[in-house]
Parts: structure tokens; C-alpha cells; sequence
């Protein structure tokens, strides 16, 4: 029987980093992430690596894109406002086809908000995380387990593609406490990088990191390779989590901590002989596009549950082609959900109502 360890969301991808190779932190504290540092300035010596604490968000991220250019795993996190001051660094990185893993334990916004949890960073990190025309894998972990084996996975992506990728989580998860199974997490030995800048002795071609191109045709011609590859990542690399959806009439869309509270209220609709189900994307992008449209076949309506003012709903419309309506409900502000909120709405959608 495997062995579980009760831990907090923060400290058990603190954890499944080191165990899958992740040897280099730089990071800054804010709000509720800074158990992830905490834990790396503990760990990081134990093992051979390193954990710094940068002056600022910004000197962090680039720290990462040196590190990264090196060929190390390498990862950094933060929290909604400190994300948005990594941006720069993180385009700088996606021009470089640099791995790494950015984690963002979202709070409440805009500006400093507030501490408490949110989803409200949904179209930063899926639609403009850094100038440019860019992409990063994102995913979104719904327990503290997945924030582990999400860990994992996303620094396997990262070094595949040679693609940054971001987890996003948020405060709820980065702070409850749940049993989390290593087993399986990690790896015995990490990939070779031939494009690393990491010396070469004579023995190789010198390798330039750059992501500068003053040519014009120059930058698009990288820029549309890249999208050729993000074309592969979206035909091979979409997770996604089906929930009763069978003879779902109503299939809500939700993920990371609302997706949990959804299912007690689905659990609610379906003993009142409302038959519905969900969908949880955990990849955002790329997002669960084919699967939504299936759906859309045998549903009569989708409802989006989320910790912000619906920032979703587009990507649902899109996804389905709008053949069916798409409502929402959610909390914003760092405001939670209640299971009676959510199966309230689900009640009023099955009798006819809508937003």
C-alpha cells in the first residue's frame, strides 16, 4: 500500500518538484504562496540545490530564464499581483522555447485585492501572460494530490515542447491539507537538452538563447514554428475530467476549487430528478475544445461556476459554437460558493431561468 503524507497544497508541489528534478527556486514572498519558499529554503540545501530569494519578482523570473537557458529544471511562484509583474520575463521565456514551471496561487483582485482565493487570473494566464503571440501550457489541479502529480507532469511537458508552464491554483488550495501519494512522481533521470547554453568544450556547436530578432522575417518565421508546435500540444496534451456527464441535460463547466464544490451540488440536483453533470478542464490551455463540443450533441444547456465574473464563458460559447446557452454563477473578491448557492442555480436553470 502506498504511502501517504498529509500536507498543505504549497508545501506538496514544494515536494513533487524536488523529487521530479527541479533543483534551482527563485521566487519573492506574497500571499498565500510563500510556504512554497519557505519549504525550498528548508529543502533545497538537503538535496543539492538552490533556493534564493530574489529582490524582487521581476530580478526572480529572470533568474529563471538563466537558469532555464542552462538546461536545469527550474521553477518560480507567486500570487496574482506578482505574476503580472513577472509578464516580461515569461514572454522573454516563451521566445526562448525555455521549460520551466511558474506557479500562481491566485488571490482576489484587481490590484492588491485581497488574500483570500480567486480564479480571476483565468485570462491572464490563458490568453495574454506576456506580450507577444504566445502560448503556455496551463493547468489547474483541484486537490492537493493533482497539485503533486500536476508538478510532475508539468515539467515533462515543459522539457518536451520547450514550452514554459504555469499552474494555476489558488489560495484555497495552496493552503488546506489533504494525504498525497509521491509514488509515480518523479523521475530517475532528466532529459538531454542539446539546445542548452550550458558549455560545450569544443565538443558541440556554441548554443545562443535569444529570443531578439531584428529581422522581420526572421521573427516570423520562429513565431509560426512555434505555433506548429503548439498545434501538436493541442492535438496530444488536453486533460480534462468528466463527471456524470452521460444523460447530463445540464453540464456545468468548472475548475480547480469550485469544480469540488460542484460536484456535492450535482450530487444535490440529481436526489431532485435534475439530471446533470460536469466538466472539468485540467488543462486550460489547451483547452477541452472536442469534448465540450460533444457534449454540446446531448446537452441542453452549460452552466460555468467560477471564482470570478466569468471569465470562462467565452471559451465555453467558443468551444460548443454557441449550439447551445451557456450561463454563469460564481463569487468574486476572494468569496467562495456555498454547495446550496451552486445547487440553487442549477435548480433555477432546470426550471427555466437563466442569468
Amino acid at each position: 500500500m502506498a504511502k501517504k503524507v498529509l500536507m498543505k497544497g504549497n508545501e506538496a508541489i514544494a515536494e513533487a518538484a524536488i523529487k521530479s528534478g527541479c533543483r534551482h527556486y527563485f521566487g519573492y514572498p506574497i500571499t498565500p504562496q510563500t510556504e512554497i519558499a519557505e519549504y525550498m529554503a528548508k529543502r533545497m540545501p538537503k538535496v543539492g540545490g538552490l533556493c534564493l530569494q530574489a529582490e524582487s519578482e521581476i530580478a526572480a523570473i529572470n533568474m529563471v530564464l538563466g537558469a532555464a537557458s542552462a538546461g536545469v529544471r527550474v521553477m518560480t511562484s507567486s500570487s496574482s499581483p506578482g505574476i503580472s509583474l513577472k509578464s516580461e520575463g515569461i514572454s522573454y521565456i516563451a521566445g526562448c522555447d525555455l521549460p520551466c514551471l511558474i506557479l500562481n496561487v491566485q488571490r482576489g483582485g484587481p490590484g492588491l485585492g485581497g488574500i483570500q482565493p480567486a480564479q480571476s487570473d483565468y485570462y491572464q494566464a490563458t490568453k495574454a501572460n506576456g506580450h507577444g503571440d504566445m502560448h503556455l501550457i496551463v493547468v489547474a489541479p483541484a486537490s492537493v494530490q493533482e497539485m503533486a502529480s500536476l508538478t510532475g507532469l508539468a515539467f515533462d511537458l515543459g522539457d518536451k515542447y520547450r514550452i514554459p508552464v504555469m499552474m494555476l491554483a489558488d489560495g484555497a488550495l495552496g493552503q488546506m491539507m489533504e494525504p498525497v501519494d509521491f509514488e509515480g512522481i518523479g523521475c530517475e533521470t532528466l532529459p538531454e537538452k542539446p539546445w542548452a547554453a550550458c558549455g560545450h568544450g569544443g565538443k558541440r556547436k556554441h548554443n545562443v538563447i535569444n529570443s531578439l530578432f531584428i529581422q522581420p522575417e526572421e521573427l516570423e518565421r520562429t513565431v509560426i514554428e512555434r505555433f506548429e508546435r503548439y498545434k501538436v500540444i493541442e492535438e496530444n496534451e488536453v486533460r480534462y475530467e468528466e463527471y456524470m456527464t452521460e444523460d447530463a441535460d445540464i453540464v456545468i463547466v468548472s475548475y480547480g476549487i469550485t469544480s469540488r464544490i460542484c460536484k456535492t451540488a450535482i450530487a444535490n440536483a440529481r436526489k431532485q430528478g435534475v439530471k446533470v453533470g460536469m466538466l472539468r478542464p485540467i488543462t486550460l490551455w489547451p483547452y477541452p475544445k472536442a469534448a465540450l463540443r460533444r457534449l454540446a450533441e446531448t446537452a441542453s444547456q452549460f452552466l460555468t461556476v467560477e471564482l470570478n465574473m466569468g471569465q470562462m464563458v467565452d471559451d465555453v460559447k467558443l468551444a460548443i459554437e454557441c449550439k447551445k446557452p451557456v450561463s454563469f454563477f460564481g463569487r468574486t473578491g476572494g468569496m467562495m460558493p456555498s454547495t446550496d448557492e451552486v445547487t440553487a442555480e442549477i435548480m433555477k436553470l432546470a426550471k427555466g431561468g437563466n442569468n
